[in-house]
């Protein structure tokens, strides 16, 4: 008796160590489908909240601007010197919002703030953690550190706010597998 209650329990060890190892195992396998998953769904969420918009410089066609393939999620082109603002559109701006032609910049009564690069590159979100990428997105938090300035308008980060933390990290998960785009993005100019 005292021998089949000994068997009987190191069956049981065993099967549950099997069942163990074969969930470890199906999990490991489900990781990259996972991540695929992740990808997709950040894409959709950066296609419907239309993040290229502002961070993709254009290309001009008949059809009107398009996002420039080649610098997908760069951000301002900060190759480019930004134009000197005449007075009377100072005067506007202090009412009304302006945008540069690709819409990567825009100015307004803050002065005139530069959308960020958002792409893979360690110019744009490469080594960024995901904490630091959920706390830009939700609080407005510059390069997510704690301390720094706030996103400006337009960037809609009060709006994110809602965002579930899968969306974050899928929207995340997207991004840093994009084309690196490098390019620094100049600081905002806050006086005009």
């Amino acid at each position: 008796m005292k021998s089949q209650l000994i068997l009987s329990a190191t069956l049981g060890i065993l099967l549950a160590a099997c069942q163990n190892n074969a969930t470890k195992e199906a999990s490991i396998e489900d990781v990259p489908v996972k991540m695929e998953s992740s990808i997709e769904r950040g894409k959709y969420l950066v296609e419907i909240m239309d993040c290229t918009s502002c961070h993709s410089p254009k290309v001009f066609t008949p059809n009107g601007p398009v996002p420039n393939p080649s610098r997908l999620f760069g951000g301002y082109d900060g190759s480019q010197p930004f134009p000197e603002l005449s007075d009377s559109e100072k005067e506007i701006a202090k009412k009304w919002v302006l945008f540069y032609p690709d819409l990567t910049a825009a100015v307004g009564p803050w002065g005139v703030s530069f959308a960020g690069n958002i792409s893979s590159s360690d110019t744009g979100i490469g080594t960024w953690s995901l904490a630091q990428f959920k706390k830009a997105l939700t609080e407005g938090k510059f390069k997510g550190i704690e301390n720094s300035r706030t996103l400006l308008p337009p960037m809609p980060w009060q709006a994110y706010k809602a965002l579930s933390d899968d969306d974050i990290k899928a929207i995340y998960d997207y991004l840093k597998s994009t084309k690196p785009v490098d390019n620094i993005v100049p600081s905002p100019m806050l006086n005009f």
